[in-house]
């Protein structure tokens, strides 16, 4: 009996102890199916589907490949919100990062009175002192301010070339800022005149490396005129200046509708400069052509605040004096005028002249009454030095009784002459002539402020200068549109042939490269890129040297024709860009073809326009503007 009260004790307890363990069993999968569903369920409202979630126990694995660890901390904070923090197992990972791209070089350098700064981020294989050192050198600056940073990476093609124009360059550039990217150069600068900006301009753009991306905004302030010079003379001819100064805008416009009252044409232009004497200038200038109408003819001469009124001669003396009185009393208290009547000279005598021309071949003969040995030396070495020792011709003779200012007046016409590009100076005691023609737009204005300069108060001189267009170095030049309309005329009756497939020019072809060689020396120093194009028979990498060695040949034959190629660049294209279906074989004869292309930036783009029979300029994969010329066989 006491036997089996023990046995069903062990039982009991047995059995109670099954039941625990499957009761806890139960709990447990309960907890981790619970857990399981808690983390998957907050995992995909924050859109975390590549999230693995997996539950042993109580503890919660987390697997799968995060897109960044961003996304990998906040899988785990959204676990932690279901279960303890302490429970969550981390076994994801963290997919790799991308390649970083590089970053944008740029920089930028400020040049004025101050020195030398460069700012901006370059290519850390760029040697730094070396390129501080060669803008010293360029510059002649011994103060540079080094601001830039440095990035590992690899240098962007048109980088070395766009960084190393902008360098060279400096020299030209006392004031500005040169911002340079890869394949650009933006210069922004400031020039004294508009002639040096026209000239600055030239060069930039001559010596910029083909294929660079030049964009230029360069101002040129207001002259300085020195004396302030206006010269208005009316006479049998009509009324003209031969100098008109102005200190604004609207001080010109009034200086011109005075003398337009005074008979003046419409369509004369009055410079505005600085340098002005006094704020009254303009009214002093119209007062004083004012007094000059009134007068009837004569010329009157303002050299600052000089001014000389010398009248017709003929001129009563009654009115003379009437309106110089008259004039006196009204002018601004700044100004000192000097008036002066001529006197009718006597026919008998002719007064002591000397006279200076100059031939269009560049002869010059000096000839008349020079006052001693000295100025006949110093006015024949004065000569040689203005238009070369070999062509200057002595032929004065040495007279007594000259005037004091004699040699100052002939030394002056001289100088005057030397602006001219081809004349005749001529030299009196009351007067210097200059005649002649001229390439420079403002020769007049020069020739001038020079005469008032150096001859004084109370003298005379009068002015028959003609422009012309044909002797002005800058505006003879052809548009270089123009340049590739004539190439285009001589392509489309002789192609350049070359040799089948090599890069030596036919024969046949000299005859057509003689013609463009021709034009292209009438044209300046322009920016052109001679390409090579080919059909796309043969291999890619063939067809591209072949191409290249082609442009090549055409522009080393340029230079053997002593063409000036400094602006130019040969580049092969090969079979990359037809312009024709390579199936047939009048196509494949139109895609084997030399190409002349104008280099442009972009920003100065013009919009495709027709060209000769229809063919239409169209842009190339850079943006530049182009015109096609077809080529000629393989």
């Amino acid at each position: 009996m006491r036997l089996t009260h023990h046995l069903f004790s062990i039982l009991f307890f047995c059995g109670a102890a099954v039941l625990a363990v499957i009761a806890a069993q139960f709990s447990v999968t309960l907890i981790e199916q619970s857990s399981e569903i808690g983390v998957r369920t907050a995992l995909d409202d924050r859109d975390m589907g590549w999230a693995e979630v997996e539950a042993n126990g109580l503890t919660v694995a987390l697997s799968g490949t995060a897109p960044t660890e961003a996304d990998r901390f906040a899988a785990i904070s959204a676990t932690g919100t279901i279960v303890d923090a302490a429970r969550v197992i981390d076994d994801m990972r963290v997919a790799a990062a991308a390649a970083l791209a590089p970053p944008r070089f740029s920089a930028e350098i400020l040049r004025n009175d101050a020195g030398l700064s460069i700012i901006g981020l370059i290519p850390a294989s760029t040697d730094r002192e070396t390129l501080i050192q060669d803008m010293r050198r360029a510059s002649g600056s011994t103060t540079v301010s080094d601001l830039i940073e440095t990035a590992d990476f690899a240098v962007p093609d048109g980088w070395s070339d766009a960084m190393s124009f902008a360098v060279n360059v400096l020299g030209d550039l006392p004031r500005a800022k040169i911002s340079v990217e890869t394949g650009h150069v933006l210069i922004k600068a400031i020039t004294d005149s508009a002639d040096e900006k026209t000239a600055l301009e030239r060069k930039l753009n001559r010596t910029a490396p083909p294929g660079l991306r030049l964009s230029l905004n360069i101002a040129a302030p207001r002259p300085v005129i020195t004396p302030f010079t206006l010269r208005f003379a009316k006479d049998a001819d009509g009324a003209r200046f031969d100098v008109c100064s102005a200190d604004t805008d609207a001080a010109a416009k009034r200086i011109l509708a005075a003398a337009e009252a005074a008979g003046l044409a419409a369509g004369t232009e009055c410079t505005v400069g600085m340098g002005v004497p006094s704020p009254t200038w303009s009214e002093a200038v119209e007062t004083a052509i004012a007094a000059l109408n009134d007068i009837g003819a004569g010329t009157i001469t303002f050299s600052d605040a000089d001014i000389t009124l010398v009248a017709a001669e003929g001129t009563e003396d009654s009115v003379f004096d009437l309106v110089i009185g008259e004039l006196e009393a009204a002018l601004p208290p700044v100004f000192a005028l000097y008036a002066k009547l001529p006197e009718t000279p006597d026919p008998s005598q002719g007064p002591p002249e000397f006279t200076a021309t100059l031939s269009p071949e560049g002869l010059v003969q000096l000839r008349g009454r020079l006052s001693d040995d000295n100025l006949r030396v110093l006015a024949e070495s004065y000569a040689r030095a203005a238009f070369g020792s070999r062509d200057v011709y002595m032929a004065a003779r040495i007279a007594p009784d000259l005037p004091s200012d004699w040699s100052v007046r002939v030394l002056t016409g001289i100088e005057a002459l030397a602006q001219l590009s081809n004349g005749y100076v001529s030299v009196t005691p009351d007067n210097v002539q200059v005649n002649g023609n001229t390439g420079n737009e403002h020769a007049r204005s020069e020739i001038a402020s020079l005469l008032a300069d150096k001859l004084g108060e109370a003298q005379s001189f009068a002015l028959d200068i003609v422009y012309q267009e044909a002797l002005d170095p800058i505006v003879a030049l052809p548009e270089p549109e123009e340049c590739i309309a004539q190439i285009a005329g001589i392509q489309e009756g002789s192609k350049i042939a070359f040799e089948p497939g090599n890069a030596t020019i036919n024969a046949s072809a000299l005859d057509a490269m003689d013609a463009i060689a021709e034009v292209l020396k009438n044209c300046g120093p322009i920016r052109l890129e001679i390409q090579g194009h080919t059909d796309s028979q043969g291999r890619e990498i063939m067809n591209q040297n072949l191409s290249q060695a082609r442009a090549q040949s055409v522009l080393n034959e340029l230079r053997a024709r002593r063409v000036l190629t400094a602006t130019y660049g040969a580049k092969g294209y090969g079979e990359s860009t037809p312009i024709a279906d390579n199936g047939t074989e009048e196509g494949r004869e139109a895609n084997r073809r030399i190409e002349f292309v104008l280099l442009r930036p972009p920003s100065s783009a013009i919009e495709p326009e027709t060209t000769l029979e229809g063919t239409a300029a169209s842009p190339n994969a850079s943006g530049e503007e182009t015109t096609t010329q077809e080529g000629a066989d393989e």
